[in-house]
C-alpha cells in the first residue's frame, strides 16, 4: 500500500498528541483547496506546447460523470494488457465509487476515452484510489500525472486527507514523483483472499 504525502505545502498532524499515529497526516490545506464544481462535471486541460502535432484541433478534458460506456472503459483496460473483468462488476465499482474520474481527448464533436481513475472512501478521513490506466498512445506525455492530481484535487475539494493507493511494481517510482510513500512509519497493507 502506497499513502500519498503532499511536500509542497506544510504537513499538519491530525493527531498531534496521539502516539502510534503519526501515518495520520493531514496534506489539506485552506490556501490549496479547490471547491468542488457541481454545476460542470467537465474540466480541460491545458497541455501548452506539449501533446503531438494535433494538439491545436484536440484538447484533453477531465469528467467526474459516472456515466461510462463500459465497452470503451475495457477497450482502454485491454489497451495496457489489464485481465478482462466482469461488466457487471465493474458497473457495481464505479456505481459505488466515491470519485470516478476519466480523461477523454475531444476532437470536433467526438471524444475518446484516454484515462480513468477512481477512488473509494469513508466520505470524511481516508480515500483510496484504484484502476488507474491512460492508453499507451498517450503516456509518456504527462497526462497520468495530470489524471493523478486532478483525482487528488478533488478528493482534497472533499476534504479526504489521508490517500492510499495500491500500486505495481514497475510504476511505484511514478508514484513517488507524485508524493506518494510506501509504508509510511511502517505501516502495511494486508491482504485477506479467501481460500
Amino acid at each position: 500500500m502506497i499513502q500519498h504525502s503532499q511536500a509542497e505545502s506544510p504537513i499538519q498532524s491530525c493527531y498531534p498528541n496521539h502516539v502510534g499515529m503519526g501515518f495520520w497526516k493531514t496534506w489539506f490545506s485552506s490556501s490549496e483547496s479547490v471547491a468542488t464544481n457541481k454545476t460542470t462535471a467537465f474540466d480541460e486541460y491545458g497541455r501548452g506546447d506539449k501533446g503531438n502535432s494535433s494538439a491545436g484541433s484536440d484538447s484533453i478534458v477531465f469528467s467526474t460523470e459516472r456515466d461510462i460506456d463500459l465497452y470503451e472503459l475495457e477497450e482502454l483496460c485491454d489497451a495496457v494488457g489489464w485481465s478482462r473483468r466482469p461488466l457487471r462488476k465493474v458497473k457495481k465499482a464505479i456505481e459505488h465509487s466515491f470519485l470516478v474520474a476519466s480523461m477523454w481527448q475531444v476532437r470536433g464533436n467526438k471524444r475518446r476515452l484516454i484515462g480513468f481513475a477512481r477512488a473509494t472512501s469513508d466520505h470524511a478521513f481516508n480515500a483510496t484510489i484504484w484502476d488507474v490506466v491512460v492508453h499507451p498512445d498517450f503516456q509518456g506525455q504527462g497526462l497520468g500525472k495530470a489524471l493523478m492530481k486532478y483525482v487528488l484535487k478533488k478528493l482534497r475539494s472533499e476534504e479526504i486527507s489521508n490517500v492510499t493507493l495500491f500500486a505495481d511494481p514497475h510504476v511505484v517510482d511514478f508514484y513517488r514523483t507524485m508524493g506518494f510513500m510506501p509504508d509510511p512509519e511502517g505501516i502495511k497493507g494486508m491482504f485477506w483472499y479467501p481460500q
